[in-house]
């Protein structure tokens, strides 16, 4: 496991990242031959992010 993040700026870039590439899986995705399976990566990708913000957010508490 890597080292926490706790510098804010540092958390941002991390969050940007994270997002940039949720645009580019989503980007990849044709709407025609979506399966399940994508659309559930989808989710788990959002929530996971969604996790790293509360986490984020906990620490400057």
């Amino acid at each position: 496991m890597g080292t926490s993040i706790t510098n804010k700026n540092e958390q941002v870039d991390f969050l940007k990242t994270r997002l940039n590439m949720f645009l580019d899986v989503l980007d990849a995705i044709d709407p025609e031959e979506a399966e399940l399976e994508d659309i559930d990566r989808l989710i788990e990708m959002i929530d996971d992010i969604e996790s790293k913000c509360n986490e984020f957010k906990h620490r400057d508490e």
